[in-house]
């Protein structure tokens, strides 16, 4: 491509590389100049205007930046997501339903460094995404591209993002008490506000003793297919009231702990199959928490393994929630 000031004679058919504003109006860089766009600008009295001009080996931008997306996105209905329009060299990519995004970022990364003016940014791996929420966006810099370098970033870029949607329908969210007098519609409420935004419902309230045989028949008589636990205490073990009811009642334990905080007095595992969340304390709030990046997965049918969770701490240092009984510098 080549770039720079010409002379208004030689500017037909050029694209116009900054705005200019007119006394009859304004040409907005971009635009494709013409024999009347010539001639106003003649005519206020400009005889240089900077330029691109399309060798034979560029793309245009915005035929470069469809290109692209549809490499990252052969499939949009299977991925679940939608291509918007081309436009500046831009194609911005949506969410079509609620759920969690699957980047790969090896890919993103190496078409990112195949050329400067050749650009792709998304949402971070596995963030949730609600309908119509923009997840990513692919930006071709200048007003073209050379045409060997946009195939090096589509074939680098193949099938880099879909939408996981959610798997998970129906969820239980089962508190205990210390207290016998001790209400529980904070721990609900804040939990139906979280599964709301993935389209998951919630059964009604239930609390029990802080107890493991009153926690894990709890537990059994679910027939929902993703279960929740919040406990009056914090589980502080993996031997403590909470998970060990989990295995009492036929379930399984498949890690405890987590690097993020707030958060780190997570468990999770299964019981027949289905997800079971041991929430920390910090849930009873709808600020971000650890918990909420393994919720979401797991709604989604995303598997989480314990290497998964130890991959957490870089970035697992979340906001402090206020309502904590301890806080960090306390």
């Amino acid at each position: 491509m080549k770039f720079g000031p010409v002379s208004v004679s030689e500017a037909e058919g050029a694209i116009l590389a900054h705005s200019l504003g007119l006394p009859d109006g304004r040409l907005r860089k971009g635009r494709v100049l013409t024999p009347d766009d010539l001639k106003r600008i003649t005519g206020a009295g400009l005889t240089e205007v900077t330029v691109a001009r399309l060798e034979a080996e560029d793309l245009h931008e915005d035929a470069a930046a469809e290109r692209l997306a549809s490499a990252i996105v052969p499939d949009p209905e299977r991925a679940g997501l939608r291509l918007g329009q081309a436009s500046t060299g831009r194609v911005n990519i949506y969410a079509t339903a609620p759920g969690v995004i699957e980047v790969l970022a090896d890919r993103i990364d190496a078409l990112n460094a195949l050329h400067p003016m050749i650009t792709v940014a998304t949402v971070p791996a596995w963030q949730r995404a609600a309908t119509n929420g923009m997840v990513a966006t692919v930006k071709i810099i200048s007003y073209g591209v050379p045409k060997a370098a946009l195939e090096a970033a589509c074939l680098a870029g193949q099938s880099a993002l879909r939408l996981k949607p959610a798997k998970h329908k129906t969820a239980r969210l089962i508190q205990t008490t210390i207290d016998p007098e001790a209400k529980g519609e904070k721990g609900q409420a804040v939990t139906k506000e979280r599964l709301d935004r993935l389209g998951v419902s919630l059964a009604p309230e239930c609390q029990v003793r802080h107890d493991v045989s009153a926690l894990a028949d709890a537990l059994r008589a679910t027939q929902e297919e993703l279960v929740l636990i919040l406990t009056g205490s914090a589980t502080s073990d993996p031997y403590d009231v909470a998970p060990e009811a989990l295995r009492q009642a036929g379930g399984e334990v498949t890690h405890f702990g987590m690097p993020v905080d707030p958060g780190n007095l997570l468990f999770f595992g299964t019981l027949d199959d289905r997800p079971v969340i041991g929430l920390p304390g910090c849930a009873r709030s709808s600020a971000m928490n650890g918990a909420d990046w393994v919720l979401e997965r797991l709604i989604c049918g995303v598997k989480v393994a314990p290497g998964d969770i130890a991959r957490m701490g870089v970035g697992g240092l979340l906001k402090e929630i206020p309502m904590r009984g301890r806080l960090r510098e306390a």
